[in-house]
């Protein structure tokens, strides 16, 4: 179960600078050293997960009911990871996060190789790494920041567009193939381990001191502050409402269905479900690749969102496939065009949200994008049984496709294309309650 979502949030764009300038920083080298194998452990564990849901019960439901297991957690507790990355010491909190994580992949591990593993186990621990997440990736996203000067936070958050694919999308699902011939239990195992080189990167970090003034405000007030920062920019409230809506329509098919298809259609084996997932990551370097040659265009806004549109439009290729080829190039093309199109959602943010709020704005870019996914996975295995599962991801593309193409004609969408970086009026509108709560706005969508 890859989570395309993953790539949503990341703090910044790429960038034609020195890619290689940020490592002469040894913080943030000592961090991304532990995050490159991590990573790569995650890319072991979405595919083991895939592939163990459908050995304990062969339907779509099942990876369905697990997908919202691993989500809702993540959704509940976003806010307060946002929360508490911005008051409290964020390697601490990336530290207790992992350290969750690790022990329950580890329980998972030792379950499936005592041949004890029971499928309401597996959702439990799912759960459990879930809220994991929502601790650790607002604090990671937050503390980058404090690791490099300014001047090559460009070529760092670069550095991350090229190393996440590699290592979550490529070599994770690759190894992950092969480490599931041996045994689900042991990639489980693999991953477990990945996370030592993650907490020992992270308690190496020097502390970065936290102005005062910051730390005596409130958890509620830092909350209502990310919330009225969100909701007066169309540009910010605008897309993570496009985005929760269009992954409700096709990201709950895509992640449960594409393993379905592999497994039951296509007869293949788990190693050619990580070949597939790995041409997306193969897809995710070259988008990032071509945006850093490019440099970040002049109607950032527009290109965007077209550049998601026709995404969405490739899930499509999950539904009309008769081979396995077929779906990697499907995959390839959808990673391609969604990280090029996230690089450019990414620069934006960082150009106009304040270094302090990047935590708040963060989990709620994750909230917000993502908190109608447990619903798209408890409709996956009722549509696909009623109309069959390649129908379900044709269609599932071509209505994502419409939704994400409307969010760009929102009125002040597109306002803040060609404003100066940092502007605090860039993208200022209507508030978000207010139109949300409007019929003709909801259908406009």
């Amino acid at each position: 179960m890859q989570h395309s979502h993953e790539a949503l949030d990341r703090p910044g764009g790429f960038a034609k600078a020195n890619l290689l300038a940020p490592l002469r920083h040894r913080d943030f080298r000592v961090l991304w050293l532990g995050m490159a194998v991590s990573l790569i452990g995650d890319g072991i564990f979405f595919v083991a997960v895939a592939w163990e849901s459908y050995s304990l019960w062969n339907a779509p439901v099942a990876l369905s009911i697990v997908g919202i297991g691993m989500t809702v957690p993540t959704v509940a507790f976003l806010l307060v990871g946002g929360v508490v990355s911005d008051r409290f010491d964020r390697r601490l909190v990336m530290v207790w996060a992992d350290s969750l994580r690790a022990a329950a992949v580890a329980l998972l591990a030792i379950l499936v190789l005592t041949d004890a593993l029971h499928f309401w186990q597996l959702v439990g621990l799912v759960a459990v790494y879930g809220i994991g997440t929502a601790f650790f990736t607002p604090a990671f996203e937050a503390i980058v920041p404090e690791l490099v000067p300014g001047a090559d936070l460009p070529a760092a958050n670069s550095l991350d567009q090229l190393i996440r694919p590699i290592a979550l999308r490529l070599l994770g699902p690759v190894l992950g193939g092969v480490l599931i011939a041996l045994g689900t239990g042991i990639a489980f195992a693999v991953d477990a381990a990945s996370f030592a080189a993650s907490l020992i990167a992270v308690l190496a970090l020097r502390r970065v001191p936290r102005a005062r003034a910051e730390l005596e405000v409130s958890s509620v007030s830092a909350l209502k502050e990310g919330l009225q920062f969100v909701r007066r920019r169309v540009w910010l409230w605008g897309t993570l409402l496009s985005a929760a809506i269009t992954y409700l329509v096709f990201l709950g098919p895509a992640e449960v269905l594409l393993p379905f298809v592999v497994k039951n259609d296509l007869h293949g084996s788990a190693g050619t479900l990580g070949l597939v997932l790995a041409a997306g990551g193969l897809g995710a370097v070259g988008g990032a690749a071509l945006m850093g040659h490019k440099g970040h265009p002049r109607r950032d806004v527009t290109v965007m969102y077209l550049t998601w549109t026709v995404a969405t439009l490739a899930i499509a290729g999950y539904g009309i496939a008769t081979a396995a080829w077929q779906l990697m190039v499907a995959c390839l093309v959808f990673n391609a065009l969604e990280a090029a199109g996230t690089i450019v959602w990414a620069t934006i943010k960082q150009r106009h949200v304040p270094a302090s709020m990047l935590g708040r704005v963060s989990s709620l870019d994750w909230l917000i994008s993502i908190g109608l996914l447990p619903i798209s996975f408890a409709l996956t295995a009722p549509v696909a049984a009623a109309i069959g599962a390649r129908t379900t991801l044709v269609a599932a593309a071509v209505v994502g496709a419409v939704v994400t193409l409307s969010g760009l004609f929102l009125p002040g969408m597109r306002d803040i294309e060609g404003r100066s970086q940092g502007d605090p009026e860039a993208g200022s509108g209507p508030a978000f309650a207010e139109l949300a709560s409007s019929s003709s706005f909801v259908r406009s969508l």
